[in-house]
């Protein structure tokens, strides 16, 4: 029997960087009444924030059921209903002279491969603390922006393969539509889903995961390598179905 529910952030609940609907809020709400959910995404907690805990009309100690793991797992946080805030339980920051090697490498990446964009919307390169993101065309960029850019992944697989060839101490993975991150070694969704079964005293058994990347090399895929149970979408709208079944509604 599952007592867990995780997901992707992007094209999995919400289209990228955009809110989720209002539709998948109300199916979020009904899922916390049966199931703890996590949310696990190569973004930022403000990002999760965002497009998710903030637009969940929920008590106080059913939030105590959402767990939101940015930046692919390398941080976790919880909701304290007592003070009502969300409280970091771990964080596994890279060091500063890492960061300097990693933002270095990223930028000698895309402008080597002629993909570096003068004039983004946004920045190119975030440092998130525990993790760095290279986004292509700028972290504000439209979704219809990034969907067109690289239809095909070879371009962020470019330059992934580049900066992975140079930082071979770390760990260098396609993110999202058109991103790169960037952790310590061995940290991926995977790292993440471990931390959670610790956490909760629960068996990856009872965690059923759904994502748009599990294909092998996506960055969804080592959640699958580890033995959880998934379902593979395209798209927020498979989930909105895949989430009817699951709570026996339409």
């Amino acid at each position: 029997m599952k007592k867990l529910i995780a997901f992707d952030l992007d094209d999995t609940l919400a289209v990228t960087k955009s809110p989720i609907t209002d539709r998948m809020a109300e199916l979020l709400e009904k899922l916390l009444v049966h199931y703890d959910i996590c949310v696990i995404t190569g973004g930022s907690f403000e990002q999760i924030k965002k497009q998710v805990a903030s637009r969940l009309e929920v008590e106080d100690l059913l939030l105590r059921k959402l767990h939101l793991m940015p930046t692919c797992g390398t941080r976790y946080y919880r909701f304290n209903d007592s003070k009502k805030e969300w409280e970091q339980q771990y964080a596994e920051d890279l060091s500063p002279a890492q960061k300097k090697k990693i933002i270095e490498t990223l930028e000698e990446a895309a402008k080597t491969l002629g993909l570096w964009l003068e004039n983004p919307a946004g920045e190119i390169i975030e440092d998130r603390g525990s993790q760095i993101t290279y986004s292509a065309l700028g972290q504000q960029a439209t979704p219809e922006d990034k969907y067109a850019w690289d239809q095909d992944g070879t371009k962020k697989h470019a330059i992934r393969d580049y900066a992975a060839e140079r930082l071979d101490d770390l760990e260098v993975r396609v993110g999202g539509t058109t991103s790169v991150d960037v952790t310590t070694i061995g940290i991926d969704k995977a790292y993440g889903m471990k931390k959670l079964i610790e956490a909760l005293g629960i068996s990856k058994e009872e965690i059923l995961f759904i994502g748009d990347k599990l294909e092998e090399g996506g960055n969804d895929y080592p959640v699958k390598a580890f033995g959880i149970d998934t379902i593979a979408v395209d798209g927020w709208q498979d989930t909105a179905l895949a989430l009817e079944g699951i709570l026996g509604v339409s």
